[in-house]
């Protein structure tokens, strides 16, 4: 036996600390158990021994009871130490308190009080031990008064008849009590590895979490950087593409031209699905809430598809049905480049026939509306295994097709996992040999149910004469070359920069109308130049600045306007964007940060 020691409890047995926190727990989730079994024997005492005894044992072992209960609390909040001596004291006090019953049962004049006697007995060791059944060597020290009052029983039989069969009850019950507590000792072992097994399982699982989690941070990053190392190159190539395009060319000329603009418009398009699939897993995509006009928006779609299907002989029909709001509000590019990868398919996978484009619309509310986008088409079909793996990434229902057509089979899943972002999901019904039906379904808030009073559009361009002193700042030679040969042309007057600081010598001592500024450069960046020339109050601390970056994400949009820029423009650059910015300049800043917004979506959706 083992007594308090000054470093904690220790247990009367080598008991570890767990499993007395544990055979406390057992004992505490049983505590009310106990005055519903007292009140049992007190019930059994009353018709052996009377009304007066069995009420006086009830009262005292009711008041032990309740005085073991709280030390039982007590001794819980320090068994991660072990036992200690308090708790097994008081449990074998308050023991002696029970063990009378079976004394009182024997000893009365009634003639089932002997029989009751060993069953209370041998129910008293059954209670103790499993209550205590991780901790045999306790059991035995606490039901001792159980022990002492079957001893007083022996002794008062002795040269009787009935000594012998009182005695052979005892390796009955120790018999039952060892397999009792045999049986728990196994049963808790298998759960003791069963759950030091499930420990292991969960490391090894949040270790391969943690291993993903690197990865995908990794890849992240990694595609960060792939997104501006390949952008920078393609704005030299589309830009020095789009200018040879406005010179004379011979026809030959003019094919390896068109071959050269594909190519890049293409590899821009796969860039973009990669980037977008990344921004998804990372929970990083960001959607702008505006107002959009449905007229605008259906043009806006539906556009660039009717050349491609006029250039491959199909019909492609668009209408309205149902009760369509003029006004709603949500994300036009979002909307846009879920529904033009349905028309981009259906074009692309149809040879004959017709596509049908159809927008309906639903009111919900007075505030809100339903839409389903749906695009029809008579192309080949899918079948019905292929419709299971459809909306899978980098999986096209056809291997061929990445030979024939190309792509990367991000565009649907980019699409669906969009439409759930936006609260909506996208379905598909398909025959084979007969074409496919996909549809958009949607919701949104209505702004305005009727159309408004069409406002005079603004001229754009910028006048005859009317040239500008522009500075170009770009660390890159060929975009340099480019800006400055596309502006040159236009009649304005153009100086270039390196870097943020050389920009900065220039405007200390130059005034310019506008300023393109990148964002990536030696020496200094294009955002600390852009806020030390605002913050700086010199002759250009309020000239317009558009930056320019191979970045798309909208937290480096956020940062080049928060720096102080009006406008922002993603590489590669598209000359429409820069010019109708461009025509906004003279106007002064506030002119240009209005336009920039509707110039930087257009950008994104190129």
């Amino acid at each position: 036996m083992r007594v308090v020691e000054s470093d904690g409890f220790k247990g009367l047995d080598g008991q570890a600390p767990g499993e007395a926190a544990q055979a406390l727990t057992a004992i505490l989730q049983t505590h009310y158990l106990r005055y519903v079994i007292i009140v049992s024997w007190a019930i059994s005492l009353m018709v052996t021994v009377g009304m007066t005894p069995s009420l006086l044992w009830l009262v005292a072992t009711i008041c032990a009871g309740a005085l073991r209960g709280e030390t039982e609390k007590r001794v819980s909040q320090r068994a991660g130490a072990g036992w200690g001596m308090v708790f097994p004291a008081v449990a074998t006090a308050t023991t002696a308190v029970w063990a009378v019953a079976p004394l009182l049962a024997w000893y009365s004049t009634s003639h089932f009080g002997r029989e009751l006697a060993i069953a209370l007995l041998v129910s008293g060791y059954v209670l103790v031990f499993a209550q205590l059944r991780n901790s045999p060597r306790q059991a035995l020290m606490i039901s001792s008064p159980y022990g002492a009052a079957g001893l007083i029983i022996a002794v008062s039989l002795i040269g009787g008849p009935l000594f012998w069969p009182f005695v052979t009850v005892l390796p009955f019950t120790a018999a039952s009590l060892f397999v009792l507590v045999t049986m728990t000792m196994l049963r808790e072992e298998r759960i003791r590895a069963f759950q030091e097994h499930q420990a292991h399982l969960i490391e090894e699982l949040e270790a391969a979490r943690d291993k993903a989690d690197a990865a995908s941070q990794a890849k992240s990053n990694f595609l960060g950087v792939i997104s501006h190392e390949l952008r920078t190159p393609m704005n030299g190539v589309l830009g020095a593409a789009q200018l040879l395009s406005a010179t004379r060319l011979e026809g030959a000329q003019r094919e390896y031209l068109s071959i050269i603009r594909n190519s890049g418009d293409n590899l821009l398009s796969l860039l973009n699905d990669i980037l977008d699939m990344t921004k998804i897993e990372a929970g990083k995509m960001s959607f702008d809430m505006v107002d959009i006009h449905m007229d605008d928006l259906h043009r806006r779609i539906i556009g660039p598809f009717e050349a491609q299907a006029a250039a491959k002989g199909l019909t492609l029909s668009s209408s309205f049905e149902g009760e369509m709001p003029a006004v709603v509000r949500g994300d036009p590019l979002r909307v846009c480049q879920v529904v033009q990868n349905l028309l981009s398919n259906a074009v692309k996978f149809t040879d004959q026939g017709e596509i049908r484009y159809v927008v309906r619309g639903r009111r919900i509310s007075e505030r809100r509306a339903g839409f389903e986008f749906t695009v029809m088409d008579s192309g080949a079909g899918i079948s019905a295994e292929d419709l299971e793996r459809l909306f899978q990434p980098f999986t096209q229902v056809d291997n061929s097709s990445t030979r024939r057509f190309g792509g990367t089979g991000l565009g649907l899943t980019i699409a669906r996992r969009m439409a759930h972002i936006m609260g909506g999901d996208i379905t598909v019904s398909s025959r084979l040999g007969e074409g496919s039906t996909f549809v958009l379904a949607i919701e949104g808030e209505v702004v305005e149910w009727s159309p408004a009073a069409e406002a005079e559009e603004a001229d754009a361009a910028i006048e005859d004469g009317d040239h500008m002193n522009v500075l170009v700042v770009e660390d890159h030679p060929v975009n340099r070359m480019i800006l400055e040969a596309w502006m040159g042309a236009a009649g304005h007057r153009i100086a270039t920069a390196e870097n943020g600081q050389a920009a900065l010598d220039l405007a200390r001592d130059q005034r310019f109308d506008l300023i393109i500024m990148d964002v990536n450069m030696p020496v200094m960046d294009g955002l600390t130049a852009t806020r030390r020339m605002r913050e700086g109050g010199g002759i250009n601390a309020e000239t317009p600045v558009v930056v320019l970056s191979a970045s798309a994400r909208i937290e480096d949009h956020e940062a080049g306007l928060e720096a102080g820029a009006d406008a922002y423009l993603n590489k590669p650059i598209d000359f429409r964007s820069l010019a109708a910015l461009m025509a906004e300049a003279p106007r002064g800043r506030q002119a240009l940060n209005q336009a920039g917004a509707e110039a930087e979506a257009a950008a994104r959706a190129a």
